[in-house]
C-alpha cells in the first residue's frame, strides 16, 4: 500500500496580533464599552487571539493511500464538529458537518475528513460557499467517484440579533458524481448521514 503525502494550508497572510488587539480597542471604546472597568482591559487582546484562532486554519499532512482492495462503497464521517465565521457580521456559525465520497483508486486517512472541514471553516465564510469548497476539494484531491457533503448549522448572526431566531438551523448541500446521479447511492448517503426519516 503506497502513501502520497501532501502538506496542506491555505495561503494567507499570517495575523498581526498587535495591531488587531489595537483595532479591537478602538472597536469595543467605539461601541461604549469602558475598557477600564475591572475585567476588560485584557478584553481587545483576547478578542484579537480570538478571532485569529477562528480566521486562521491548521496546517495538515493529507495522507492517501492506494485503494489496493478495490474498496467501492460509501465512506462517511458523520457529525464532524464544525465552527465558522458569517463573513456579513462575524458572528460564529457552529454545527456538523457529514462528508462521504465513493473511492476511486486511492482512499483517504480518516481524520484528514476533518481537517478537509477545518481548512475552510476557518476564516470568514458563508454556509454555502463551504459546503461547496469541501466537496470540489475532495473530488480535485482524491479523484472518487463521488463525493457528498452537508453541514447543518446554527448562525449566531441569526440567532442573537436581527430575527433572533433562537434554535433554528441552516443545512446545505453538495453533491458530486454518483451521489448526485444515481439515486440508490445518493439515498444511502442520506441515511447513513442520518438525515432521512
Amino acid at each position: 500500500m503506497t502513501i502520497t503525502p501532501l502538506r496542506v494550508a491555505r495561503q494567507r497572510p499570517a495575523p498581526d496580533l498587535a495591531a488587531a488587539e489595537n483595532a479591537a480597542a478602538t472597536f469595543l471604546t467605539a461601541l461604549g464599552v469602558d475598557l477600564s472597568a475591572d475585567g476588560l482591559g485584557e478584553t481587545p487582546g483576547r478578542m484579537a487571539r480570538a478571532y485569529a484562532e477562528l480566521l486562521t486554519p491548521r496546517e495538515f499532512q493529507l495522507t492517501t493511500f492506494a485503494n489496493d482492495e478495490g474498496y467501492d462503497e460509501l465512506v462517511l464521517a458523520r457529525g464532524i464538529p464544525i465552527r465558522s465565521v458569517c463573513e456579513h457580521h462575524l458572528l460564529p456559525f457552529i454545527g456538523v458537518a457529514h462528508v462521504g465520497y465513493l473511492p476511486g483508486q486511492r482512499i483517504l486517512g480518516l481524520s484528514k475528513l476533518a481537517r478537509v472541514v477545518e481548512l475552510f471553516a476557518h476564516g470568514a465564510q458563508v454556509q454555502e460557499r463551504l459546503t461547496k469548497q469541501v466537496a470540489d476539494w475532495l473530488a480535485d484531491h482524491l479523484h472518487p467517484k463521488g463525493v457528498g457533503v452537508v453541514i447543518e448549522a446554527e448562525h449566531l448572526c441569526m440567532t442573537l440579533r436581527g430575527v433572533q431566531a433562537v434554535g433554528a438551523t441552516t443545512v446545505t448541500s453538495t453533491l458530486l458524481g454518483a451521489l448526485r446521479e444515481d439515486a440508490r447511492s445518493r439515498a444511502e448517503f442520506f441515511s447513513l448521514a442520518g438525515l432521512t426519516h
